[in-house]
Order: structure tokens, then sequence, then C-alpha cells
């Protein structure tokens, strides 16, 4: 008898953000544009697991036209192992701008790596989107 392995998409595979629940009712759905994110955190959750998908459609979609590439290009040798979420500004239901920092862990092939960020979003066209990186403040330690 042979066993067929997981489906990477089904029901019951946990979400690369790390929430803990199923892809499909976590992430997949934004991923699909079935629903859209209802905060700044929701969706740099989506774009992590967006990341570790390989979804470069859902990339350039949740991310603003005035800062968004012309080209993305996602697939490479980064493996995303982890995220976390270490603070949120604002970015809610009843607000227009917010900030995420976060931690990705991933592996690039050279060995364990983090990317440590605090991003803006705001809101465009009533959707959450990625503007960018906050610039550091001088003196602020990481």
């Amino acid at each position: 008898m042979t066993v067929a392995p997981p489906d990477p998409d089904g029901p019951t595979t946990r979400c690369p953000c790390g929430s803990g629940r199923p892809y499909d009712r976590c992430c997949g759905p934004l991923h699909r544009g079935t629903t859209r994110a209802a905060t700044a955190e929701q969706v740099m959750r989506a774009r992590y697991s967006a990341f570790a998908r390989g979804d470069e459609a859902y990339l350039a979609a949740s991310w603003d036209p005035a800062t968004r590439p012309r080209r993305l290009h996602v697939t490479g040798p980064q493996r995303w192992l982890r995220l976390e979420v270490l603070a949120t500004t604002g970015g809610g239901l009843l607000d227009d701008e917010g900030t995420v920092e976060f931690r990705a862990h991933h592996d690039d092939g050279s060995g364990p790596a983090v990317l440590h960020e605090r991003s803006a979003f705001v809101r465009h066209d009533g959707a959450w989107v990625y503007r960018g990186p906050v610039p550091e403040a001088p003196g602020r330690p990481r």
C-alpha cells in the first residue's frame, strides 16, 4: 500500500506565518484574494507566508504602489523557518497606518540568518499594504 505525501495546500497544513492555524483558514484566503487583511499585522503575516511559499503575485498586490519595485523575484536559496512578531503600533481596524516589528528566521543556504525589520503599513484603496521599512532613528537600539 502506498501512502500519498501530505498535500502542501491541504486543509490541515499549518500556515507558515506561525499562527498555528491551518493555511486554508489563515493566510490562504488572503493569498487567493477571497478576503482582505483586517490589520497591518495580518497583512505582514500573509506577506511572510507569501515569501515562504514563493507567491510573488500576493507580494506585489500587498505592496504600496508608491514603493513597490518594478520586478519581484522571491525564489532563491532562502528557506523561511519562523516568524516572530515583536511589536505593533496602530494598524488596527480603525487605523489608516501602522507599524509591525518582526524577526523572520531563515536559512539562506549558508546557515541560519534573521531579518529584523520594523515595517510601515498604510491603507491603499481600503486595503492594508506594505509601505517599506521604517528608517532607524539615530541611537535607537535594535
